[in-house]
């Protein structure tokens, strides 16, 4: 059986980018993926200026940039008070003109895998297990599927989301529930939606809704609400989630809101437990162990509060790419003991990136979702706003860095 150099478990934003990446640099990678086609749960995500560096970095940003329009504006409605306050994104607009977009997830998807050969998407691969034998004294790590596959690789890489099987193979804790769950899903308007290209928040006694046109015909809408780990049977079924939205989570949001959540296309309708992994946890622990670690929401789920769960993805894609190809002999040579060099920077240099983004963004979440009383409206008012806010809107600058040239490794030796 052939040893593949790289295998990547899952086909979402991290699997894809980091298959994307290694590609750019000269290294070919294998992606297993559970689905028989490309998945786009979550409809959509909002991509800062942070994912379109790394974006950038991996060639594909120009596909996409193309048909999204930036914000400029948007505003949050207090359904509580009634009050209203207008948001200018020209802040946002950072020194190299990268500015706030949102897009089709299953748009990014496709923008990935069109960079990488037909055969790198391996789908219906199911993980089911891992365990490790050795071959000419290094050890390689044996991958089995549903169906009684098997696949051997020098670097197996896991991008298989929230409750990745690799994460918890690596020793890394079980991601703990944040006490909300999340609503999402795409709105269609076959005749145009008519409203302008900006992005609308509302607060609500117990939940937080959002909505943000993607074109003059579909809308990305979400909700954030309180919720247990289990939430209910209505969580399950479209419809129900619809019917839920409509007549209790947001009963007495904005006639423009309950509008875009009638015209969801009901397919898209998710409803799941927001879960996140403690920071200590990627800082006290190890998120790789010989040639295996982790990316995307398998290495830092988070809350969506700061919007930065597929933007860090993006980011870790481009820094694990980066590390892998400079752990190479100048030769190319692909020797594993200096890729487990390379993997251990990796890890360093986005443990503390990372749990910054995961205690920034739950801390978001809390304080703007707590009840209203005076206590927490001085919290939020005055101490959140006023002190810590402003720091953590700067996550959306952060460079994630290039990727080197490939041109040494072109007909490198195994």
């Amino acid at each position: 059986m052939a040893v593949h150099k790289v295998v990547i478990v899952g086909a979402g934003i991290a699997g894809l980018a980091t298959a994307v990446a290694l590609k750019r640099v000269g290294i070919p990678a294998l992606v297993l993926e559970r689905s028989h086609e490309l998945r786009a749960t979550g409809a959509a995500l909002t991509l800062t200026p942070n994912a379109w560096r790394a974006l950038d970095a991996l060639g594909v940003a120009h596909k996409l940039t193309s048909i999204y329009t930036p914000f400029q504006k948007g505003s949050i409605t207090n359904v509580v008070t009634g009050a209203t306050q207008r948001v200018s994104y020209a802040g946002t607009l950072d020194r190299e003109g990268l500015e706030v977009r949102s897009v089709h997830r299953r748009a990014l998807l496709k923008a990935l895998a069109e960079e990488l050969p037909t055969a790198t998407i391996r789908f219906s691969s199911k993980l089911m297990s891992i365990r490790t034998e050795t071959l000419q004294d290094l050890p390689v790590y044996v991958v089995h599927m549903d169906g009684e596959q098997v696949v051997k690789t020098k670097v197996l890489i896991g991008c298989d989301g929230v409750h990745s099987v690799i994460a918890q193979w690596l020793g890394l804790s079980a991601p703990v529930h944040s006490g909300r769950a999340a609503v999402r899903g795409l709105a269609i308007f076959p005749e145009g939606h008519g409203l302008n290209h900006e992005v609308q928040q509302i607060i609500g006694d117990g939940g937080r809704g959002a909505f943000v046109p993607l074109t003059d015909k579909d809308i990305y809408w979400a909700m954030t609400y309180k919720s247990s780990m289990n939430g209910g049977e209505w969580a399950r079924d479209p419809e129900l989630i619809q019917k839920y939205v409509l007549e209790n989570l947001a009963k007495n949001f904005p006639p423009v809101y309950l509008d875009v959540v009638r015209h969801s296309d009901l397919p898209t309708l998710t409803s799941a437990p927001l879960m996140f992994r403690l920071p200590w946890d990627l800082i006290f622990k190890n998120a790789c162990k010989g040639t295996v670690t982790v990316a995307g929401d398998a290495m830092h789920p988070m809350t969506p509060d700061l919007g930065q769960g597929g933007c860090s993805a993006l980011e870790d894609a481009v820094v694990l790419g980066r590390n892998i190809r400079n752990s190479l002999l100048e030769n190319g040579k692909f020797e594993q003991k200096r890729v487990e060099e390379g993997l251990k920077k990796y890890v360093k240099e986005r443990r503390w990136r990372v749990s910054g983004l995961i205690a920034g963004a739950y801390l978001s979440g809390w304080i703007q979702q707590e009840s209203s009383g005076w206590l927490m409206k001085f919290i939020r008012e005055k101490i959140f706003y006023g002190l810590i806010y402003n720091k953590l809107a700067d996550a959306i600058h952060y460079d994630c860095g290039k990727l080197p040239s490939a041109s040494s490794l072109e007909n490198a030796p195994e």
